[in-house]
């Protein structure tokens, strides 16, 4: 490992020098542990590995438009995983957090399932009366009458800001009461 790094920082002195040939070859040793790097960290986060190559094309570019910004006199190495890592995590964020299934595997299990309990407008109406006027009103301009927020804002004479405030509490205070029944 020290040895690799060795000749890693070596060939980077050598490249930021001006040395074409010496670049060519640090690339050539970095591309298949970039790629089994990017390829592990795929699979750790429960991803498909097929995005690997563009992960480690990330990585090249970032380190040749960065590479001015790397210290000759520090190890090569660290840097490079730094980059790495931090074009992982920006690929990952840009992927979010997608499981695909195939609905089909699924359709005799979704087509016998009970439909959901609904609680009766009647008893949504009495947990509402009790909340405090101002949420109240809000609540049900926006959950009943589907007016929006800024509509809300303008007939109560509030700010839009105040209206969520207020819709959230009045929400949470709903569940919570709702939840006790």
């Amino acid at each position: 490992m020290r040895g690799r790094d060795d000749e890693w920082t070596g060939l980077m002195r050598s490249a930021n020098a001006g040395d074409g040939a010496a670049y060519q070859r640090l690339l050539a040793a970095v591309v298949p542990v970039l790629r089994a790097t990017a390829r592990r960290g795929l699979a750790r986060a429960g991803q498909p590995i097929d995005q690997a190559e563009d992960i480690v094309q990330d990585i090249l570019l970032a380190v040749h438009l960065k590479r001015h910004t790397w210290d000759a006199n520090a190890a090569f190495a660290p840097w490079l995983f730094a980059i790495a890592r931090n074009k992982l995590i920006d690929a990952l964020r840009r992927r979010g957090r997608r499981v695909f299934v195939n609905v089909d595997d699924f359709a005799e299990t979704l087509a016998g399932e009970p439909a959901a309990e609904t609680v009766p407008a009647s008893e949504v109406a009495g947990h509402l009366d009790t909340l405090p006027a101002r949420q109240r009103d809000v609540v049900k301009s926006i959950a009943v009458d589907s007016a929006s927020i800024k509509a809300t804002a303008a007939k109560f004479n509030m700010s839009e800001g105040a209206v969520r405030v207020a819709l959230h509490r009045g929400l949470t205070s709903l569940a919570s009461r709702m939840r006790k029944d």
